[in-house]
């Protein structure tokens, strides 16, 4: 009887596995060449994206992975409580969202050129945050699967934000 409850147990916890593994998705990657490789891969552990703090000057997102000691972002994310690591550097207007309780990102566009220029976040509440200037090749990201949402980010980075890639 114990065998048959452990064959059980062991049959959801696959079907889980396989439901999680489809429905995820990759949206990606949205720029130009060059920079150094960054991921949040880990911080998803944390908790859902809760806030997403973009530094930006006159024309593109600022990112200096050269200088990962410096206090202010170019590029970072809060998962649960948990902000990421800085991707990004001191010059420009720092914008900060948050979103609300139980508030989750369904669908990023934005714009670049050889550097990302603007990103939207649009939320499951009808919100639409932007950070960038309206200037650049277009791109539209939503996930492959209903009901997915934005789970984490990575990209390339140098002296500005090269390029983004969207997890659902």
């Amino acid at each position: 009887m114990l065998a048959i409850a452990v064959l059980a147990l062991l049959c959801v916890s696959a079907s889980a596995n396989a439901i999680q593994a489809r429905s995820s998705s990759y949206s990606g990657e949205y720029g130009g060449g060059g920079g150094q490789r960054f991921s949040h891969s880990g911080n998803q552990m944390d908790g859902p994206i809760t806030a997403i703090r973009v530094r930006v000057n006159r024309y593109y997102i600022v990112g200096n992975l050269y200088n990962p000691n410096m206090s202010d972002p170019g590029l970072q994310v809060r998962y649960g409580k948990v902000w990421s690591d800085y991707v990004g550097g001191s010059q420009g207007d720092l914008e900060e969202i948050f979103l609300h309780p139980g508030e989750s990102v369904i669908q990023v566009s934005g714009k670049y050129k050889y550097y990302l220029r603007k990103l939207v976040f649009v939320t499951d509440k009808g919100r639409y945050l932007p950070f960038g200037k309206d200037t650049g090749t277009s791109f539209n990201a939503v996930p492959l699967h209903p009901n997915s949402v934005l789970r984490f980010i990575s990209g390339r980075s140098g002296s500005l934000i090269n390029a983004i890639g969207l997890h659902w």
